[in-house]
């Protein structure tokens, strides 16, 4: 019985490894793009000042209370075109807007937790679909590859 099945899922497994995205592509590499319908939305794309904070903590500080890049999906999906940029690196966390900026506060008492997304390779011209794992409450977000000042950002309302 087995020998009779294992060509047609091997037949299945190929013929699903070589189907072609076809929706829009991102006009840009290494910047996730939401995705509404059949649109790409850029990310905001900005440099995150590193400041010292009281003791041993450091906030990370991105210039305007809230982002232009708006979506109103708790749920949102990505669409990114790998070029320097490693997919599987980019982190997710929401900041806290205050002093007319938006921050995250990093320190020996002070972890914050990555949100948790899944990363799917849709073809082999490098380009990704990200999901956000859980939904969003509303406020600031921003993807930022490990190890780097760089940030995406966006806003839930």
């Amino acid at each position: 019985m087995l020998r009779r099945c294992l060509p047609l899922l091997l037949a299945a497994a190929f013929a699903a490894s070589a189907q072609k995205y076809t929706g829009p592509r991102p006009p840009k590499a290494d910047v996730p793009y939401l995705k509404h319908a059949a649109d790409l939305i850029p990310t905001e794309s900005t440099e995150a000042k590193e400041e010292k904070g009281k003791k041993d903590d450091v906030v990370f500080a991105i210039a305007g209370l809230n982002s232009p890049v708006r979506t109103p999906l708790a749920s949102p999906i990505f669409l990114f075109e790998s070029d320097k940029l490693a997919p599987d690196k980019l982190q997710l966390f929401k900041l806290e807007s205050r002093n007319g900026r938006r921050e995250i506060l990093f320190g020996p008492k002070k972890q914050p937790q990555a949100i948790l997304m899944k990363v799917m390779h849709l073809d082999s011209a490098n380009l990704y679909r990200i999901e956000v794992d859980e939904g969003l409450e509303r406020g600031e977000y921003s993807i930022t590859p490990q190890g780097s000042n760089q940030v995406f950002c966006f806003q839930v309302f």
